[in-house]
C-alpha cells in the first residue's frame, strides 16, 4: 500500500516519480495507459520526453533500454486493450461512468476509430483519451487481429522513439542541461493544455445544450 500511495503522491512530479521507480514505473504506466481503461488519467507524451531527457544524464538508464522496454510495454499494453474490446464487446458502451472509466472518452474513441479506420491505432498513441481507448475499440469492433497486429506494432515504434529521443536530444542542450526542471515543468504544462482546451470545449458544448 505504501508503494501505491508514493506511486499516486510522485505523479505530480515526473523527475521525481522516474528517479524513484525507474525503467519499472515507467513500464507499468506505459502499459497502463494503452492497455487498461483506468489508464486514460496517467502522463503520456511529457512522461517519455522527460524520461529522454533524464537518459540523456546518463544517471538512471540508457536511451536504449528505455526504448527498447517501452516499446514492448506499448505494445503488450496495446494487445491487451484490444482482447479486452474483443471480450467485452459492445456491452461496455453501457457501462456507467465512475472514478476509473469515462464513457465519453470510449465514445470519443469510437468517433476517431470511424474516422480515420485501422490508422486510428498508430494516430491514437499522440492522443491521450484516445491511446486509451481506441485499442479497445478496435477490439469491440472486430478488427482483424492480422491487420490490428501491424498498426500496433508501427504506432508502438513511432510514439516511444519519437518521444524519447526528442527529449534525449534536447537533453544534449546546454541550455536545457542548465534550466533542467524548469524545462521539464514546460514540458508537463504544454502537455496538458491540449487536455484543458478540450474540458473547456465540453463545457461550453454543454452550457450551450442546456440554453
Amino acid at each position: 500500500m505504501e508503494v501505491i500511495s508514493d506511486f499516486f503522491h510522485k505523479l505530480g512530479n515526473l523527475e521525481e516519480l522516474i528517479t524513484w521507480g525507474g525503467l519499472a514505473v515507467l513500464v507499468i504506466i506505459v502499459f497502463a495507459e494503452t492497455g487498461l481503461m483506468i489508464g486514460f488519467f496517467l502522463p503520456g507524451d511529457s512522461l517519455l520526453l522527460t524520461a529522454g531527457l533524464l537518459a540523456s544524464t546518463g544517471k538512471y538508464f540508457s536511451i536504449t533500454n528505455l526504448i527498447v522496454f517501452l516499446i514492448i510495454a506499448a505494445i503488450a499494453g496495446d494487445n491487451t486493450g484490444y482482447w479486452f474490446g474483443r471480450k467485452a464487446g459492445p456491452g461496455l458502451f453501457k457501462k456507467k461512468d465512475s472514478r476509473l472509466f469515462k464513457k465519453a472518452y470510449l465514445i470519443k474513441a469510437k468517433d476517431f476509430y470511424e474516422k480515420h479506420g485501422g490508422k486510428t491505432v498508430i494516430y491514437a498513441r499522440f492522443i491521450p483519451f484516445a491511446r486509451t481507448f481506441a485499442p479497445i475499440v478496435a477490439g469491440i469492433t472486430g478488427m482483424e487481429y492480422k491487420k490490428y497486429i501491424g498498426y500496433s506494432v508501427a504506432g508502438g515504434i513511432l510514439w516511444i522513439a519519437s518521444m524519447s529521443l526528442m527529449g534525449y536530444y534536447f537533453g544534449q542542450i546546454p541550455f536545457i542541461k542548465n534550466n533542467f526542471e524548469k524545462v521539464i515543468i514546460l514540458i508537463i504544462l504544454i502537455s496538458i493544455t491540449p487536455v484543458i482546451i478540450g474540458y473547456l470545449k465540453s463545457r461550453r458544448e454543454k452550457k450551450r445544450a442546456n440554453l
